[in-house]
């Protein structure tokens, strides 16, 4: 078999990897994909408008009201250009590892400067569940983002920020949607990303896969059709 094509990880990649490393090799080595959950246009229409609200306080050089209200001590980052680079999902923040021959990137919402120029991700969640939950995948994508900063040189304060939009079904519609809104700021370990990145590598880098996962559904789902073609 010929070798694979050059790795790339996102934090997605490395959930994946945490859930079934079966599911990943799959996806990379065999370009065969779990099934697309249902495609949540309203939550990408809420960040590409959030987008757009965050960038006009940015290029007017003044705060967020969210950030004010919720007492976060840090500013929007001011550089326009290299953030638009960052959220690009062909581009991201980025790192190469030379060890592994691998790269590791993510997609970010956007990027608070606190005291010193210590950068640190700020990511719009958008639920309709009446309480945000900051699930683990959420702490991994903090996570990482705090890593691949670090590992392009920028300081950090070790902390993330998840900025829910939570529908807010008290109140009536109106032709609007009502929202209320939460900011998380959380801590950040980038310690342990590298490792999971090594062994995630190690893994697509094999030709034969690794063990299905008995607690994954997709895998269950596969062997059950496989045993029904039999």
């Amino acid at each position: 078999m010929a070798d694979i094509k050059p790795i790339q990880l996102s934090p997605n990649s490395l959930n994946l990897f945490l859930e079934c490393p079966f599911c990943l090799w799959l996806e990379k080595r065999k370009r065969i994909r779990r099934p697309p959950p249902y495609p949540y246009a309203l939550n990408i229409a809420v960040d590409l408008l959030l987008k757009k609200e965050f960038d006009a306080y940015r290029a007017k050089g003044e705060p967020h009201p969210l950030i004010l209200t919720s007492n976060i001590p840090a500013k929007l980052f001011p550089n326009q250009e290299l953030l638009n680079e960052w959220r690009d999902n062909f581009r991201g923040l980025r790192y190469y590892d030379p060890d592994l021959n691998a790269t590791i990137f993510g997609a970010v919402d956007d990027i608070l400067e606190f005291e010193g120029g210590k950068l640190a991700p700020l990511d719009y969640k958008t639920t309709g569940g009446s309480v945000p939950t900051v699930y683990d995948r959420f702490q991994l994508q903090m996570d990482t983002y705090t890593y691949l900063l670090e590992k392009n040189g920028y300081p950090t304060p070790r902390k993330g920020c998840l900025a829910f939009y939570i529908v807010d079904k008290k109140s009536g519609f109106e032709d609007k949607l009502p929202f209320r809104k939460e900011v998380h700021l959380i801590d950040t370990d980038p310690s342990y990303v590298q490792g999971i990145f090594e062994d995630a590598v190690a893994t697509l880098r094999k030709n034969i896969p690794p063990s299905r996962s008995q607690d994954c559904k997709f895998c269950n789902w596969i062997l059950n059709v496989n045993q029904i073609q039999r």
